[in-house]
């Protein structure tokens, strides 16, 4: 059985910070399927940093503020449907609620929501939602789901969650999908650790993805201005700070060198002033968020991506630095070392190094050859490994196998559109 359409979830869509999610909608509607997407809340202007993310708001459908008399309506209706249901969903709110009465709270708003977006599936006629992230977005789905009758699933990312498991419910939340899409062997390793055994054969493979192909490459000319890019929420997490602290180092070993910060975040003042404490401040530039073509031209003329991340999924923004020839330095936490091998296609650091750091881009400044060799290096393995349309395509499988009930492989073959989905018989 093929599926024709499924809905999305997140708290906030479309932002700044999740193109990714954007490319995976686009790449499945490509592909023939019908995705309509749903948010909590509207997005604010300032995540408005290109036409994609426009366009997108334009289309998705936002839960709050909601109509007093449309959710008294939705929910008394889901209650003549299936009452019996409707109790059991709200045993399940319960026993999943956080503690304290912040908690119940939120879960109370999360069930009221739930029956809205059940209600307007079954109008659309869609049986399957996908969230993206474990905490508010998947209890909304699961709430959803087992109101409405529907099969739910979500994207894993981490490294977030894996610190809260217990306090979201990861364990139920695994168990209760249709699957799981794992976004790294990393993730899926941490959710085995919380989902029953009996289970875990619903925990998939499914990388987030990029298309390469419209990357310009960086030229690595010995004229090149030699800037560093960094491309992140600007948070503690992302180890901003570690970077700034190795710009003295070196900026006297090449006082050519600056260091381009593009996202912003809630730390982005305490980094501003180290930078000036540091006597650095001329040689760094926050560009705050850009859009994804000014994101691919600052990488284009970069040397070096730095990262130095203190927790991490698969970051996206090392995927594109290698897409457009860079070389990345970054840290061998999460899932890192799926997508960069140290001395191959980048530096893989122990986090919070600030000498090995300086070391490292110090190096990699002074030799172009060798940044071009792994910069191309790079290129091919996210060519090979993650590629937004095929990744995009793992993921339709997954969608029609939930809906047919075949078994599907942890690295699900890509669909083509119009074929059966495999039975799973390959992991």
């Amino acid at each position: 059985m093929s599926t024709e359409r499924v809905a999305y979830v997140t708290g906030e869509y479309p932002r700044a910070t999740d193109t990714f999610i954007q490319r995976e909608v686009a790449a499945l509607r490509a592909g023939g399927l019908d995705v309509h997407t749903f948010a909590v809340r509207r997005t604010g202007d300032e995540h408005m940093v290109g036409p994609e993310q426009l366009a997108e708001r334009e289309r998705t459908s936002y839960l709050l503020p909601p109509s007093k008399a449309g959710l008294i309506r939705d929910h008394l209706r889901l209650i003549a449907a299936d009452r019996g249901r409707y109790v059991e969903a709200a045993r399940l709110a319960w026993s999943t609620r956080r503690r304290g009465i912040a908690g119940i709270a939120k879960q109370l708003a999360y069930f009221a929501e739930a029956g809205m977006l059940a209600a307007e599936l079954r109008r659309r006629d869609i049986d399957h939602l996908h969230a993206h992230f474990a905490d508010s977005a998947t209890s909304l789905a699961m709430l959803t789901a087992a109101v409405g009758g529907l099969r739910y699933s979500f994207t894993l990312h981490g490294p977030g969650i894996f610190f809260e498991a217990d306090t979201w419910q990861l364990g139920t939340k695994c168990d209760r999908a249709a699957f799981v899409s794992c976004i790294s062997y990393f993730a899926r390793s941490q959710a085995m650790v919380f989902a029953d055994p009996d289970t875990t054969d619903r925990l998939h493979l499914v990388h987030c993805g990029i298309d390469a192909s419209a990357m310009p490459m960086a030229t690595h000319d010995v004229d090149d201005p030699h800037q560093l890019v960094f491309v992140a929420r600007v948070a503690q997490l992302k180890g901003l700070g570690i970077m700034i602290e190795a710009m003295p180092t070196i900026v006297a070993a090449d006082p050519t060198a600056s260091l381009l910060v593009v996202g912003d975040g809630p730390d982005r003042p305490r980094y501003e002033a180290l930078a000036r404490e540091l006597g650095v401040a001329d040689h760094v530039r926050f560009a705050g968020y850009q859009s994804q073509a000014e994101v691919r031209t600052h990488l284009s003329s970069s040397a070096v991506f730095v990262l130095p991340s203190f927790a991490e999924g698969v970051p996206v923004s090392l995927m594109e630095a290698m897409a457009a020839g860079l070389p990345v330095i970054t840290t061998q936490v999460g899932g890192i070392t799926e997508l960069v091998t140290d001395g191959e296609n980048g530096d893989v650091l122990r986090p919070g190094d600030v000498d090995a750091l300086a070391d490292r881009v110090v190096k990699l400044l002074a030799d172009p050859e060798l940044r071009r060799a792994r910069g191309a290096h790079g290129r091919r393995v996210v060519e090979a490994e993650f590629d937004s349309a095929t990744e995009a395509a793992r993921l339709r499988a997954l969608f029609d196998a939930a809906a047919s009930g075949i078994p599907a492989a942890i690295r699900p073959e890509p669909l083509v559109p119009g074929t059966a989905p495999s039975d799973g018989s390959r992991s």
